[in-house]
């Protein structure tokens, strides 16, 4: 953390300020607020424009020094620097059309729309990755000599910078807004950094020892882009598809709901993910069965109304009640969890309630097992009953089992 630091303060140095942040303050109000919709919307905008004006710069001085020089590295890397001022032009469109408001057709919002800009971008490095290979297999084949310009290591140089610059602020403006997109951006911009510096590394070689180490280099550098791609395209790809909530989220949601002693437990958290910002869940709250229905309500408005202030997200609660005060339910309760811990120790249960009928008891409750547990779901239920039959005759279990990450 600390050579990070020291890394964005030499950078700060070099280019004299910061850049995006000089323009935020003046353009962007509450710049600070970086959960806010409306501010993340505005940096995305504006990260796209200043990456769009830096490739394009960089693309023409790298075209020119690869028509000089007679490199193909060069210049493949020139034209990977115009395809990423797609992919910030992408970004821009993004971040646009993910700010809409919902309407009839998407009344969840469009926020999804900037993992799939954040997808198009992978793609496009994926893309550009392959043909940066080929043609550098061709080069191989048939290698050609590398012409010698001083200004030509200069122009590489300075992209290396620049590259290093659009990364920096693509990760931290990325981090604090929490972007898929832009941190594929920021990782585009890291591995056109690497992607330049082995093709300066080949020039000097090939003028100093005369070895024609031009394509062999642009191969490496296409498997690293390649590389980049995919590791980009699996971070849009997940929110895309449903993937579990942040651990420090879930904590949080337990932290608020269990605040108030009127809740004795919750389970059966969904968290939906329509994109940043827009995030819904539900949850099933336990309450004594002899509580109050009416103050109970009103104490699960409230929980709702602070998920929503402290978490920015729609919150709906579903109340099970269970008995708090039963010795000979708390019990069976109490043995059936032992049980299941000694089974696999991911596993728990809730929505436990015992029903006392003529002649015998049934026990109701639901098993929670992560997709980590090997244990199939016929076999877990078979074993609770064979214990149960033993050791509890005249009992009868109704088990759920849903599965959980």
């Amino acid at each position: 953390m600390l050579c990070e630091g020291a890394v964005e303060q030499l950078f700060a140095f070099y280019w004299g300020l910061d850049m995006i942040n000089l323009i935020a303050k003046h353009w962007i109000v509450n710049y600070k607020e970086y959960q806010d919709r409306v501010v993340r919307q505005k940096y995305g905008i504006l990260c796209g424009i200043v990456g769009i004006c830096l490739n394009i710069c960089l693309f023409a001085w790298k075209l020119l020094a690869g028509w000089l020089s007679q490199s193909i590295a060069i210049t493949a890397d020139a034209f990977n620097n115009l395809s990423d001022a797609g992919s910030s032009l992408i970004l821009l469109f993004g971040f646009r059309l993910a700010g809409q408001k919902p309407d009839s057709e998407h009344p969840f919002g469009h926020g999804r729309l900037e993992y799939v800009a954040g997808l198009i971008v992978s793609m496009i490095i994926i893309l550009m990755a392959v043909e940066l290979m080929r043609t550098s297999a061709g080069k191989i084949l048939h290698p050609e000599e590398v012409s010698w310009h001083v200004w030509t290591l200069v122009v590489l140089i300075v992209s290396i910078l620049v590259k290093m610059y659009m990364f920096l602020y693509n990760r931290t403006i990325g981090n604090k807004i929490a972007s898929a997109a832009m941190r594929a951006t920021a990782l585009d911009s890291i591995s056109d950094a690497v992607a330049t510096f082995v093709v300066l590394l080949s020039t000097i070689i090939s003028h100093f020892t005369g070895l024609q180490i031009d394509g062999c280099c642009g191969l490496l550098v296409g498997l690293f882009i390649l590389y980049a791609g995919i590791s980009a395209a699996k971070d849009t790809i997940n929110p895309l598809l449903g993937q579990p909530a942040e651990e420090c989220f879930v904590e949080k949601v337990h932290e608020i709901v269990l605040s108030h002693k009127e809740i004795l437990g919750m389970h059966d958290l969904v968290v939906h993910n329509y994109g940043p910002g827009r995030i819904m869940l539900s949850l099933h709250a336990e309450v004594p069965v002899d509580g109050s229905l009416a103050e109970l309500h009103e104490v699960v408005d409230e929980v709702e109304h602070q998920l929503s202030d402290q978490l920015g997200c729609s919150a709906v609660i579903h109340m099970d009640p269970i008995w708090a005060s039963d010795e000979e339910s708390l019990t069976m309760k109490k043995e059936m969890e032992e049980d299941l811990k000694l089974m696999d120790p991911g596993l728990s249960l809730h929505d436990f309630r015992m029903v006392r009928c003529t002649g015998h008891i049934r026990l109701f409750f639901d098993i929670q097992e992560p997709y980590s547990c090997r244990i199939d779901e016929k076999e877990l239920i078979e074993r609770l009953q064979r214990h149960v039959k033993e050791n509890h005759p005249g009992v009868e279990l109704v088990i759920c089992v849903d599965r959980t990450a």
